[in-house]
């Protein structure tokens, strides 16, 4: 697929999931919630990567609020400020104050010591689709396949 196509799709795709209405959107955060909740790998996972829904993206507060309830250490993408195309990830809990970014998503601030995406159990990814092999569409920036890309060797490796 060229680079036209893969936007065209996202495009389509994105609309699609616009097209939701709240309600719809909310049923499928509960059943993202009540499918993933029981998992194993879920519920053995300590430290948890999350992101904030935006663009109609399905919402993962659900699993969010259940994984601080339970005492898991939870976290949330943050971008780089020097425009280089780097995503972090900062600790979060209900008291975390967010900074909105350049796209109008709350980040927390950052720790002084950089915590490695090869540290957490399970990361969240937001996503416009996927192939029949699993391969994700982004929304075309890259920020999680640059940050991630070390999965593209093992992509049974931790995280999940």
């Amino acid at each position: 697929m060229n680079k036209e196509e893969r936007q065209a799709l996202r495009d389509s795709l994105r609309q699609a999931r616009l097209d939701l209405n709240p309600d719809e959107q909310s049923a499928a955060a509960q059943n993202l919630h009540d499918l993933v909740a029981e998992q194993d790998f879920f519920m053995n996972a300590s430290h948890i990567a999350f992101y904030q829904g935006m663009d109609g993206e399905i919402d993962p507060k659900p699993l969010l609020d259940k994984a601080l309830a339970e005492g898991k250490s939870c976290y949330l993408p943050t971008l780089s400020k020097d425009s280089s195309g780097q995503m972090s990830f900062a600790p979060y809990d209900h008291d975390t104050e967010l900074t909105e970014n350049n796209w109008g998503i709350g980040e927390p601030t950052l720790p002084d010591e950089e915590i490695s995406p090869t540290n957490f159990d399970v990361v969240f990814v937001p996503l416009v689709g996927f192939d029949e092999n699993c391969f994700r569409l982004g929304m075309g920036k890259g920020f999680y396949d640059r940050t991630f890309s070390f999965k593209i060797f093992n992509r049974h490796s931790r995280p999940c």
